[in-house]
């Protein structure tokens, strides 16, 4: 029997790891540091702050950052409003829903806490939207739509066509004249940054858009609403929409970067139409017959309780879009954090952390584990 050889892991390079002592640190950032130096979930955090500090500290880094899920009804708006404001953030690309439910916030309406004795076809009939353990009330909604449809009227692109950049650029710029609440497209606005809704009809906001565009239809030709039927809805024009306008933007956009990094909350169509624009440029080179240079994502941190191995999307591993064009490899460059947890959870401690780290190197006064 051959006898194991018993190596001492510091001689062999290895990192070793360090409980955390709570006596010793004083803030957000190392806290986060502390936990990077520990297991599991929490050396992901660590090393997601780790990423996402390289990567704002980079004047020449575009960071992308996708947001799925119901983060705005959940009052994590404010929090992507900061990291827009700080210049954390370059894009954002997002749900309809959740640039819906941001719009209620920002124009002063409440989200309220459900209570689980409340039966959901009471809530229906009450006007209450339930989105897990929280409501949305309808008439926020109605709010919004009254907003949007102003906006549509008096806003129009000068060739008339919308697409999700378009008309999110626009409703920021309203909210700011009126000096709205905190909003993720008001942040927008201000900072320049483009905000697009890949699946725009799968929203109210294209709901809202929809029904703008058939009102004005039928009222131009005369015809009462309340005569027309299910069939003649398919007999009127669409919206000026073209969300092809969106991918031109985008494109752009990221030809013009010299680095990529992209921070995902969740997962879904915002993540995928953002990661798949280095196969864009692959597909149109082998296509088209360009040399267009394709991008690829240097850094990636992504928070997400999806397992992998149920096969969905939103559980795609950064190491699976290596194969497809969309990162950089970890052997030449790429760095990735996948923390797999609930972003409630998470996005709070790690925006402040990165924003404490921030603000420690604006003042020079780097935290004990920087020095």
């Amino acid at each position: 029997m051959t006898r194991r050889e018993l190596h001492d892991g510091r001689a062999d390079g290895l990192t070793p790891l360090e409980p955390i002592d709570l006596e010793k640190i004083d803030g957000f950032a190392q806290l986060v540091e502390a936990m990077g130096r520990t297991a599991f979930g929490g050396r992901q955090l660590g090393a997601a702050l780790e990423i996402l500090h390289t990567a704002a500290s980079d004047p020449d880094c575009t960071v992308v950052m996708t947001i799925s899920g119901a983060m705005t009804i959940a009052k994590q708006g404010k929090i992507v409003c900061d990291l827009i404001d700080r210049g954390v953030v370059q894009v954002i690309v997002a749900t309809g829903a959740l640039i819906a439910h941001g719009l209620t916030e920002s124009i002063g309406c409440v989200h309220y806490q459900y209570d689980p004795g409340m039966d959901d076809h009471s809530l229906y009939e009450r006007g209450y939207n339930r989105v897990y353990d929280t409501l949305e009330m309808e008439a926020n909604l109605n709010d919004v739509e009254r907003l949007v449809r102003n906006v549509l009227e008096s806003d129009r692109p000068d060739d008339g066509v919308w697409s999700s950049a378009r008309l999110c650029q626009a409703l920021g710029r309203r909210l700011d004249a009126e000096a709205a609440g905190p909003a993720i497209l008001r942040s927008a606005y201000r900072q320049g940054v483009p905000v697009f809704i890949p699946a725009f009809t799968d929203s109210e906001l294209g709901l809202d858009v929809a029904a703008w565009q058939l009102l004005g239809a039928w009222r131009n030709s005369g015809v009462d609403p309340q005569s027309v039927d299910g069939k003649r809805l398919l007999e009127t024009a669409p919206p000026p929409f073209n969300p092809f306008l969106d991918l031109w933007h985008y494109a752009q956009t990221i030809a013009a970067s010299k680095r990529l990094a992209i921070f995902t909350i969740g997962g879904g169509v915002p993540r995928n139409w953002a990661q798949q624009i280095g196969p864009f440029f692959d597909v149109v080179n082998a296509r088209v017959g360009t040399q267009w240079p394709p991008p690829r994502f240097q850094y990636g941190v992504r928070i997400c309780p999806e397992p992998e191995h149920w096969g969905g999307l939103s559980g795609c591993t950064y190491s699976e879009g290596v194969s497809w064009g969309k990162f950089v490899s970890p052997a030449e460059g790429g760095r990735f954090a996948e923390v797999h947890a609930d972003a409630t959870l998470v996005l709070p401690l790690l925006a402040k952390a990165l924003l404490e780290r921030l603000d420690s190197k604006d003042t020079g006064d780097a935290s004990p584990d920087q020095k």
